[in-house]
């Protein structure tokens, strides 16, 4: 069995704190009656707010993760669970036209004053694909093809500096409830993809809620927030799951091609070798075929050996649990404008088997971390403010605050909570203003 010497693994995107709530509680006496904001004023401006649901045309089951934006502009969302979308646009945009995709089928365009400004129901049909009829040429090698797609960041993605608009949640659940929500809108300071520099990003909103008696005796802090979704822009951080050292312990496969918006993608399956011990990863790569850009990727980190996956993630525990890590499944998709490639959004979801020693049974938490860019603009001189810089080290739970206020976002584009998500916010918040009274 071979056991892999490197640090290049996603254990750097996020590190986790199960701590005791006792001990949580008397660090953070305050919690549930002192909620400060951390925000930036807002401007008052005029905008319009389109909802909807997408869905298969066939089956009308949803589609989650559908890209929504605005023609002719960088304003953008990604559909949740359900399928629903909201987005938010000023009045000088509505002769543009919304724009829906989804990885496999048609792209759909519709002019916004078609649309009410309540609830739209869009049927996309799933895209044919015809090989034989479209001239390209099919790479025979799997693994040099990700190579290719690796090594063309510099004349495929935005080489200038960027300032993106991005909102990002993080959820836990114990079981299948709901056990706490925080939100923030920040701002991203995308360096160019051909330099090795750093993303920075800065903190404009943010906001949380945490039902502890669901949480019972543990707080769980998940260290990174945001960088935690940014580092999984494969492109920009190939370090983390794709390396020199690392491309000999994978197999590398085709699998049948799709599309999405109208353009060819192959797709290639990656594996972790029967062989080797160290977890990497299993996944699916989606590249252009014209560009060899990547357009999107879903994989996951083999968890077959539980301890050295657990300790990439755990932090800090109390001494009397026993934490295991049960999955680790990873999204990036990208977007194209202008012909060139971008970062879009990100989904990483984390599950834990908790066991406190003495005890018969364990509860199992689940933590989903998203970040999607709603706006961006590029030559972007704009400097990070150094007092609401965000560091990577950051727990992001901690600088949030309630969800007292029903306008909180303003303009700013979100996506739109589960349905039970709302669900949990709404019975956290009596519970919050219980407490305050």
């Amino acid at each position: 069995m071979a056991k892999v010497s490197f640090n290049a693994t996603l254990r750097l995107y996020a590190g986790l704190f199960f701590i005791s709530l006792s001990s949580f509680l008397c660090n953070n006496a305050m919690a549930f009656v002192v909620l400060q904001e951390s925000q930036t004023p807002i401007v008052a401006q005029s905008f319009i707010e389109f909802k909807g649901r997408v869905l298969d045309s066939t089956t009308k089951k949803p589609l989650a993760f559908a890209n929504v934006g605005i023609s002719d502009t960088n304003i953008s969302s990604i559909t949740n669970k359900e399928g629903e979308f909201s987005l938010k646009v000023s009045p000088d945009l509505l002769n543009q036209m919304i724009i829906v995709s989804f990885l496999g089928y048609e792209t759909l365009q519709i002019p916004l004053k078609d649309l009410n400004n309540k609830t739209n129901l869009i049927l996309l049909k799933v895209a044919v694909t015809e090989l034989s009829t479209i001239k390209i040429n099919v790479p025979k090698d799997a693994e040099s093809l990700v190579k290719t797609v690796l090594n063309n960041n510099r004349d495929n993605y935005l080489n200038e500096r960027a300032k993106m608009t991005a909102f990002y949640r993080e959820t836990i659940k114990k079981g299948r409830k709901n056990a706490s929500l925080t939100e923030a809108v920040v701002s991203v300071f995308k360096e160019p993809y051909k330099t090795g520099k750093r993303d920075a990003i800065e903190l404009i909103k943010s906001r949380k809620n945490t039902n502890y008696s669901r949480l019972d005796t543990l707080a769980l802090k998940l260290q990174g927030g945001p960088f935690s979704t940014l580092y999984s822009d494969i492109i920009k951080y190939p370090q983390y799951i794709f390396t020199e050292e690392t491309f000999p312990y994978y197999k590398f496969s085709f699998d049948p091609s799709t599309q999405i918006n109208g353009r060819q993608v192959f797709v290639v399956k990656f594996k972790q070798l029967a062989n080797v011990v160290t977890p990497l990863y299993d996944g699916k790569l989606y590249i252009d075929s014209e560009t060899y850009a990547l357009v999107s990727a879903i994989y996951e980190l083999n968890v077959e050996n539980k301890a050295e996956v657990t300790q990439m993630f755990l932090r800090k525990k109390p001494r009397k649990v026993n934490i295991e890590a049960l999955e680790a499944v990873y999204r990036v998709d990208y977007k194209t404008q202008n012909d060139k490639w971008y970062y879009s959004y990100s989904n990483i979801q984390l599950g834990f088997k908790v066991k406190w020693r003495k005890k018969l049974f364990g509860n199992t938490y689940r933590l989903n971390i998203e970040m999607a860019v709603t706006d961006w603009s590029k030559n972007s001189t704009d400097r990070v403010d150094p007092q609401m810089k965000l560091k990577p080290s950051m727990i992001l739970s901690d600088e949030a605050s309630g969800f007292s206020d029903p306008a909180f976002w303003g303009q700013y584009n979100i996506i739109e909570p589960d349905k039970s998500i709302e669900s949990a916010i709404k019975k956290i918040a009596k519970q919050l203003s219980k407490i305050k009274n």
